[in-house]
Formats: C-alpha cells, sequence, structure tokens
C-alpha cells in the first residue's frame, strides 16, 4: 500500500539516523518541502537507531552507512527481522558505484548520495513514499552489470568456498603452515591458493586483502 494512501491517515513516521545532527535537520527541511504529514524520530548512533526499531514501528528510515559505533550494513538484517515491511533508505556520503549494490543487496530499499542535489535528494525520498524504494540510474546500471558479473556485488564472490576460508585465515593472521594444519593440507596447497585468490581479487598482498574485505564487508 502507499503510504500516502493509506486509509488510516496517520502521519508517515520517518526515522533519521546519522550521527550529524545538521544532517537530520537538513531532511526535515526536504520532508517539509515535499509537504507530506510526518512524525520524525531522531537516532544518532546504530545502537539508538536498533533501539528505535526495535521499540516503536517505522514506515521510512533514513540511515547513514557508517556511524561511530558500527557499519549499517551489517544490521540490516536485524532490521528486517524487527520490521519486515519498514522502508529502508540509505542517505550516505561513500561511493555509490562501490558500496550500493551491496546495502541494496542486504535488503535495504534505496541508496542515495549526500552528494546530490537538494532536488535529487527531494525526489528521492518522494519515491520512498509513493513507491517504496529509490533506485538510481547509476545503481540500475549497477543492477543490470551484476547480473552478467556478481563479483561487481562484492568481488569475494568470485571465491570458491575453499578459497574464501583461507582468505578469512588470512586476515586472522595465519600463516601458510598455520592455515595447512589447520585444513590438514599440504603448504605449497595453500601457497597455490594464495596465489589463486590474488590473482581473482586483483591484489598483491594480504595487506590490500585486508583493505577490500572492509570495503565489502
Amino acid at each position: 500500500m502507499l503510504l500516502m494512501n493509506r486509509i488510516d491517515h496517520k502521519p508517515i513516521r520517518f526515522l533519521l539516523a546519522d550521527d550529524h545532527s545538521l544532517i537530520r535537520q537538513g531532511l526535515i527541511f526536504v520532508l517539509e518541502d515535499i509537504g507530506v504529514e510526518h512524525d520524525v524520530i531522531h537516532a544518532s548512533s546504530l545502537q539508538r537507531t536498533l533501539e528505535c526499531i526495535s521499540s516503536q514501528p517505522i514506515d521510512i528510515a533514513i540511515i547513514d552507512a557508517h556511524f561511530p559505533d558500527g557499519n549499517s550494513l551489517f544490521v540490516i538484517p536485524e532490521i528486517r527481522k524487527i520490521q519486515p515491511e519498514i522502508r529502508i533508505l540509505i542517505f550516505t556520503g561513500i561511493d555509490e558505484e562501490v558500496h550500493a549494490l551491496k546495502f541494496i543487496n542486504a535488503g535495504v530499499n534505496g541508496f542515495l548520495s549526500k552528494l546530490n542535489e537538494e532536488e535529487e535528494i527531494k525526489q528521492a525520498i518522494a519515491k520512498m513514499i509513493t513507491h517504496g524504494e529509490y533506485i538510481s540510474s547509476k545503481t540500475q546500471a549497477l543492477l543490470l552489470n551484476s547480473l552478467k558479473n556478481p563479483s561487481l556485488i562484492s568481488p569475494f564472490l568470485s571465491l570458491t568456498e575453499r578459497e574464501f576460508q583461507i582468505a578469512e585465515m588470512y586476515m586472522e593472521g595465519l600463516g601458510n603452515l598455520e592455515i595447512a594444519n589447520r585444513l590438514d593440507v599440504k603448504q605449497n596447497t595453500v601457497s597455490t591458493i594464495k596465489k589463486r585468490i590474488f590473482d581473482k581479487l586483483k591484489i598483491g598482498n594480504l595487506v590490500e586483502l585486508i583493505e577490500l574485505y572492509k570495503n565489502h564487508y
């Protein structure tokens, strides 16, 4: 049901979750400009965001991607369990081309850059109200490309289960011998798999592996 046409005629309840109060205030101005009747709840941390969603019904949550106390990506499934019908718009300054697909894949309804013009931001929120989602032309193109190349969502999807398992062990700080002993395989087998991991991920060392993982998880 479209929120603007629902039969209870209650104001649309927004959760504005961002650790910068100026961003939240700016979003209130946008909502007032759209002209929809609304209630607003504020959250300045990821923990507070979860507390708000756990304690009261929310129609639309506009959430930053990163907070000082955590990454929103990791709590999207939890939010969906608490309120399956909630509509989630990620409103962030991080690169859309790099990060949008993983948030969409996690279950959000839209991804919006803070770098957009005010009119685009207003249109995006209006679409969240009327259609329940906002997919920019850039994200649409990424989604189409991801059908042909799933690694666009995360390059780690190109790894086999065993390769990903070993990549995680490297990121835990284990060396070739420790990994070989844990998996009961030969050390040169681990070295061969390590080379395949690096080739598939297009990286040259463990520091790059860790940085790549941080960017996608």
